[in-house]
């Protein structure tokens, strides 16, 4: 079946477009973009689907996104995507603005019990028994102009996008459609939450095998690599790879010889910045204790992993009842930070990171398999 294309490449066409689609129900919605030199993603392609036709807009030629951005904010039209955490990203850098509400269908077939994770190929697949060509994903989409294929790949995805909504929404009870829209919003939520990036270091790796005076040294070092992998706009392993980071703030390395030694280093960064990350680590190394940051807690130890599992079995039977997959029901993480709240002998307390429904249907649950599990001999 023929694909009804139009192409968007003024300003004044997509304001035209935008104002006919407020009046949608909802709009099927994915980017193509290139992110291999740079922190940013560049857009190098909009695709909006309708339930009808497939909208290309051309982000090399569009000036004015004001019109997109106050679609993505009207909360009248649902706002359909797959696995869009980095198709966010690309929205609120052209935008400024952020889809809402937010219908993920791949979360919304983890809530039929279609299977967690799904790519879209498979989706479509599953919900619609169509096969989708391969090998358009990585090719170069800031290129004009678009092949052929290229084009006919970005118009099918949202077609199809457009089509799997159709098909699932039906099949979601309204308290389900409602908990999809909910996880959308949690979605958008930890993208506008600004990271701090002096707080970047709890994340590091083996961070908590470091003395606060080292951790002082860890700060700032992945403070600064954020900030300059943003102001230079580049990976953040072209200022500092991940794995120089901990070797780093451990031996401290006074000269430009014992920084080339360091695990990792490529010898671009002591060449470019070298000078600039030994005053660093001098200064950051020599402040007082008293503006140290407190030890970090380890990680949970081995005989914690029998308690780990009955928590996830709570999620897992609480799936099963529902028909829902078993992996959206608690994230290991949450498991996690729960269990560190108060290991090994309580009290704990349930994270921020459980909102909302699972919340409600399992937070006390957790709690007494906590308060038993403390109680056993």
């Amino acid at each position: 079946m023929a694909i009804d294309i139009h192409w968007i490449r003024d300003d004044e066409s997509l304001a035209r477009q935008c104002a006919e689609w407020q009046r949608l129900p909802y709009v099927a919605l994915d980017t193509e973009f290139m992110r291999v030199d740079t922190f940013y993603p560049i857009a190098g392609l909009i695709q909006i689907g309708d339930g009808a036709s497939a909208w290309l807009i051309d982000p090399l030629t569009i000036q004015q996104w004001q019109p997109l951005a106050q679609l993505l904010e009207n909360p009248a039209v649902v706002k359909v995507v797959h696995a869009c955490s980095e198709d966010l990203e690309v929205l609120l850098r052209l935008t400024g603005s952020l889809p809402a509400p937010l219908f993920d269908t791949q979360l919304a077939a983890a809530y039929l019990n279609l299977g967690f994770s799904m790519g879209y190929s498979r989706l479509v697949q599953a919900v619609l028994d169509i096969e989708l060509p391969k090998g358009e994903t990585r090719s170069d989409w800031l290129q004009r102009p678009l092949s052929d294929t290229q084009v006919s790949y970005a118009a099918e995805d949202a077609v199809h996008l457009a089509e799997v909504y159709e098909k699932l929404r039906p099949q979601l009870s309204d308290e389900r459609y409602a908990w999809v829209l909910e996880d959308g919003a949690e979605l958008v939520a930890q993208l506008r939450r600004e990271v701090d990036p002096n707080e970047i270091y709890r994340e590091a790796k083996l961070a908590w095998k470091l003395s606060p005076q080292q951790l002082a040294v860890l700060r700032e070092l992945c403070a600064w690599r954020e900030r300059e992998a943003r102001a230079r706009d580049l990976p953040r392993n072209r200022i500092i790879r991940e794995h120089s980071l901990w070797p780093l703030a451990r031996t401290q390395p006074d000269n430009l010889g014992a920084l080339a030694k360091i695990e990792d280093m490529h010898p671009r960064t002591v060449r470019q910045d070298g000078d600039y990350l030994l005053k660093l680590i001098k200064t950051a190394g020599s402040i007082p204790p008293d503006q140290w940051p407190p030890a970090l807690p380890e990680p949970l130890p081995i005989e914690a992993s029998g308690i780990l599992k009955q928590l996830r079995a709570i999620g897992q039977a609480e799936g099963e009842r529902l028909g829902i997959a078993p992996e959206v029901m608690l994230r290991k993480k949450t498991l996690e930070a729960l269990l560190k709240s108060g290991y090994p002998d309580g009290p704990y307390q349930l994270p921020d990171t459980l909102r909302g429904w699972r919340r409600e249907l399992m937070g006390q649950a957790l709690l007494d398999a906590l308060a038993s599990a403390g109680e056993t001999p």
